[in-house]
């Protein structure tokens, strides 16, 4: 590996083993929701690692939450690509899900539970947690991306956007607004081009699997309705989810809902305690599909249903996002884009900012415990440099405590 390579470039190339083996410690550490997921992400991957530059990876966050579907695990994706290629991509997104599926299966039949005193601890330290890795994302981002008052100006304009207009078309709204005010006010600032990621998607691969997902979405509800088979309809409705989903897995709850498919088979007592376990779970919250699939099946068809669920609520984001690549990366060359890009990363910093108040910080910091623990992760990932699983144990340990002793976890 050069030393002077930049982040990102194909000389710095790695292993499938290797990102399987990153993002299964990810998957594993990563509490907290989307956004949490990001500061993850940024703190191991860019920051510790450096498999690509901060501006390449406000980029790539700012593509994802255009597109519909879970825009964490659309960007974690992304990066095992750019790392090692599609098996990096799929071992990425395969080491990300697992853990929160495998721990919502096991909730289903009744097998895991964080009820009691200890339990809520571990959860309430776990939010704090999130607080601190949010925070460390957001400080840093900023440091690298609002260098210039115009750039500061988009971010706090971003921010007030994402507050006043909350969930992912807030978020949508926010960094297209970005975009704009960069094409106005960054044309004469002096914009270096970050790297290009190293994909090997060419475009007519890319055109390819934008066709595929066209075809499954018009395919399966065709499909379902001629069959009338459970199977094909449980695809059907996973799939159309997945791919109406702008904002994040918490938008896909209504639309999961009002699939008859799930409606007539999970009842509405199963759903949202499925729900609630998704929340406590780290991961993507997409991971809920693998609960509710078991849920429709019974016997040895259950997880079946789970992988199906599973895989069909995440394919049309990540056909979307590695189908879009490759016509993003002759875009972003051009220079109007590339201000346009300055603005839009300008704005990610304000739209982080906003979900860290909303709702990281109000769900997460809820008395005098979670705030010290916040605090104390802060330090421990901005002073000491310790990695985020660190902060994530010590949280953990620090919430239990708290739990069991009743010492300050509300105000």
């Amino acid at each position: 590996m050069s030393a002077t390579s930049p982040p990102g470039s194909p000389d710095q190339r790695g292993r499938a083993g290797e990102v399987f083996r990153v993002f299964a410690k990810l998957g594993l550490t990563s509490f907290g929701g989307p956004v949490a997921h990001l500061g993850y992400f940024r703190e191991e991957l860019v920051a510790r690692r450096k498999w690509v530059s901060d501006s390449q990876y406000a980029e790539l966050v700012a593509l994802c939450q255009f597109l519909p579907g879970p825009a964490s695990s659309q960007v974690g994706f992304t990066l095992g690509l750019v790392r090692a290629g599609l098996p990096g991509a799929l071992a990425a997104w395969t080491a990300f899900t697992l853990p929160s599926a495998l721990l919502l299966v096991l909730f289903a039949i009744g097998a895991v539970s964080l009820d009691g005193a200890v339990g809520a601890g571990i959860l309430l330290g776990l939010k704090a947690v999130a607080v601190a890795v949010v925070a460390h994302a957001v400080l840093g981002m900023a440091r690298t991306l609002t260098p210039d008052v115009s750039r500061v100006v988009i971010a706090v304009v971003a921010g007030g956007i994402a507050l006043m207009v909350p969930g992912g078309w807030g978020q949508l709204a926010a960094i297209g607004v970005g975009a704009a005010a960069g094409i106005v006010w960054c044309r004469k600032v002096e914009l270096s081009v970050s790297a290009p990621l190293a994909i090997s998607v060419s475009r007519r691969a890319g055109a390819t699997l934008l066709a595929t997902l066209l075809l499954l979405l018009t395919a399966l509800p065709l499909l379902a309705a001629l069959t009338r088979n459970s199977w094909v309809a449980l695809a059907d409705a996973f799939t159309r989810a997945g791919a109406l989903v702008f904002g994040g897995g918490h938008v896909v709850l209504p639309l999961l809902q009002a699939e008859p498919a799930i409606a007539q088979t999970v009842n509405p007592d199963q759903f949202l305690a499925g729900y609630g376990a998704a929340q406590a779970v780290p991961g993507p919250l997409f991971t809920f599909a693998a609960y509710l699939g078991f849920d429709m099946q019974s016997g040895w068809g259950a997880p079946l249903a789970a992988l199906l669920a599973l895989v069909c609520i995440f394919i049309p984001g990540l056909l979307l996002v590695i189908g879009v690549l490759p016509f993003w990366e002759r875009l972003r060359v051009n220079p109007t884009a590339r201000s346009a890009i300055a603005g839009a990363n300008g704005a990610v910093v304000g739209v982080l900012a906003a979900a860290l108040w909303s709702p990281v910080i109000t769900s997460g910091v809820t008395g005098l415990a979670p705030l010290v623990i916040a605090l104390g992760c802060f330090l421990m990932l901005t002073l000491w440099k310790l990695p985020a699983w660190t902060a994530v144990l010590a949280g953990a340990a620090v919430g239990a405590i708290a739990g069991v002793i009743d010492v300050g976890v509300v105000w």
